[in-house]
């Protein structure tokens, strides 16, 4: 029988059913790890038990050289760059690290630098206390990464939580990219298999189908692209408003009040006043439901929140109307 590259669908559905089953030994394993050492320990050991599970899963299939239950599903095989022999065992194991064990660890050392941000007492000793009480994987990596954060100053610590935001943003940026590529090519649907230049062939089916299919998604590949590019656009227009607006609101709030204006302050400062920020409303902002608040304390609000403070009616953000010259 003669062996052709595997097209888009075949590749999409035998994912979907290693994952099918992936899922299956994960909430196996988590019910008996749960039953065994109680729930404490479980939310404690959550992650590690389902990367031990996907670990199992791909050792005792790909990294022993059988086919997945998805690739025997769809009657796939895997072959090295040379799509003469099947993957080595050395390339195989890096598939199997890097699709399993390397977005644990990536996971894992973001949120770790994420939360040592945010604490600001880094010599307390209740926390060291806290964290030697009860032992857990990333004990050391947690211990490196605060040896590292604490000789940094405080405006660099500050200066780095957009960093770490912007990485965990262009991961899912990269995921994105590399789905809408694999529609185009019909080759690597995970990122790890991209790395470790595994492939697939197949049995050729039905003649004259395969062609059709893969226009198809190279179709639904340029409109993914097309999609994220003017997302991307958009996102980063608002990030330039918002920053220009915060720049602006700075230097107003810098300028000297008139006497005018603060005589015409003291008879309209609650009705100018905004509740967020117990000030006088600057850059005067109004929301769909009309109350008016300043543009950095509505802002800023929506970030966690999209409603109104006041009356807390439901709204998305692009629908704030910023007042210009309103008294």
């Amino acid at each position: 029988m003669a062996l052709v590259p595997a097209n888009q669908p075949q590749l999409i559905r035998s994912s979907q059913k290693d994952e099918y089953y992936q899922t299956s030994l994960r909430n196996n394993a988590n019910d008996a790890f749960q039953s065994l050492a109680g729930s404490r320990r479980w939310l404690q050991w959550r992650k590690e038990v389902e990367l031990l599970s996907d670990l199992a899963y791909y050792a005792l299939t790909t990294l022993s050289g059988y086919q997945t239950l998805g690739e025997e599903y769809v009657s796939i095989i895997q072959v090295d760059p040379t799509k003469r022999r099947i993957p080595s065992r050395m390339r195989r194991l890096a598939f199997v690290l890097f699709h399993t064990f390397a977005p644990y660890v990536l996971d894992k050392l973001l949120v770790c630098i994420e939360h040592e941000l945010e604490v600001d007492e880094w010599n307390s000793p209740n926390t060291q206390q806290n964290s030697g009480l009860t032992w857990n994987p990333m004990l050391y990596v947690k211990a490196w990464v605060q040896r590292v954060l604490r000789r940094l100053n405080r405006e660099q610590r500050k200066s780095l939580k957009p960093v770490v935001v912007a990485v965990q943003q262009g991961i899912a940026v990269l995921h994105r990219v590399h789905v809408a590529l694999f529609y185009i090519s019909g080759a690597f649907y995970h990122l790890a298999k991209r790395t470790s230049g595994i492939s697939y062939l197949r049995v050729q089916g039905m003649p004259g189908d395969d062609k059709g299919i893969r226009t198809s998604y190279r179709l639904l590949g340029c409109v993914s692209l097309l999609q994220l590019a003017i997302t991307l656009a958009l996102q980063f227009n608002n990030l330039r408003q918002k920053q220009r607006a915060r720049h602006e609101w700075t230097q107003h709030r810098k300028l000297p009040v008139s006497p005018q204006q603060s005589s015409s302050s003291r008879s309209s400062s609650r009705l100018s006043r905004c509740i967020l920020c117990l000030e006088e409303r600057r850059h005067s902002t109004t929301t769909p439901c009309g109350h008016l608040f300043c543009w950095e304390c509505i802002t800023e609000w929506c970030n966690t929140k999209t409603e109104c403070p006041l009356c807390r009616e439901k709204f998305q953000p692009h629908r704030l109307v910023f007042l210009r010259s309103y008294r």
